[in-house]
């Protein structure tokens, strides 16, 4: 799996709790992690295939921009050794492949609308969102006084609350159809597949009611990264 993509297993760690609250809050109420003046912590969302990484990836261009890819955290946390006991002990060893464990049969455990692929998602998440949450705030504490921005790129971002890990949340909005496009070319989904999956996640109505912008990425993609680095501008001059 290449760096950038998020179809590893904690990107089917979707919220299974309903009546989930998401409010729109100003950004100054998002208190961050960071407390230097001239670095703005992002949090980036979307729907799934919105081409939200590689808009962040654009912004290297105009600032000096550091990426957490947290979905990238996630997959190294599946590889660390107490996590592993951990899934084992809660799932057996139907989910590992040898010393490894198996996203594919995880998967299986935890991603349907099920009961028990509820209760395995709940599980699961309580495994392994805690020691994302340590990765990154890790990696927050490490960056250097001159990046200017940080972007927090997370899958389950609100259901796993690391929004409060950010100065502000950003919203990419791209039409279904282009996302339906990439993740039919990237991942072989179809369209019922993408609708099934992104109605286990906050919807997309709420990711956008929680973001202080939201960038229109239904043109090109130097149109999109424009648009964020003007937002992004305002927010630190």
């Amino acid at each position: 799996l290449t760096h950038h993509r998020t179809d590893w297993i904690p990107s089917f760690i979707v919220s299974s709790r309903n009546g989930l609250l998401v409010s729109r809050l100003p950004s100054e109420l998002f208190p961050g992690v960071s407390t230097r003046k001239k670095t703005l912590v992002i949090g980036i969302l979307g729907g799934i295939g919105s081409g939200k990484s590689a808009v962040s990836r654009g912004l290297s261009n105009h600032f000096k921009t550091i990426l957490i890819d947290a979905d990238r955290v996630g997959h190294d946390v599946l590889g660390f050794r107490t996590v592993k006991d951990s899934l084992r002990q809660e799932f057996g060893d139907t989910v590992f492949d040898g010393a490894e464990i198996c996203r594919k049969s995880l998967a299986q455990k935890v991603f349907g609308s099920e009961l028990h692929h509820k209760q395995s998602l709940i599980k699961l998440e309580k495994i392994v969102h805690p020691e994302i949450r340590r990765q990154v705030e890790q990696q927050l504490a490490k960056i250097p006084d001159d990046r200017e921005v940080v972007v927090l790129d997370a899958a389950v971002m609100l259901e796993a609350g690391w929004n409060d890990l950010c100065d502000t949340i950003v919203f990419v909005d791209t039409p279904f159809e282009t996302r339906l496009k990439r993740v039919n070319e990237n991942r072989g989904w179809t369209a019922d597949e993408l609708k099934r999956r992104e109605s286990s996640q906050v919807s997309l109505d709420e990711k956008r009611a929680v973001s202080e912008f939201v960038v229109d990425n239904s043109g090109s993609l130097e149109n999109a990264v424009e648009q964020l680095a003007a937002f992004i501008d305002q927010r630190i001059s």
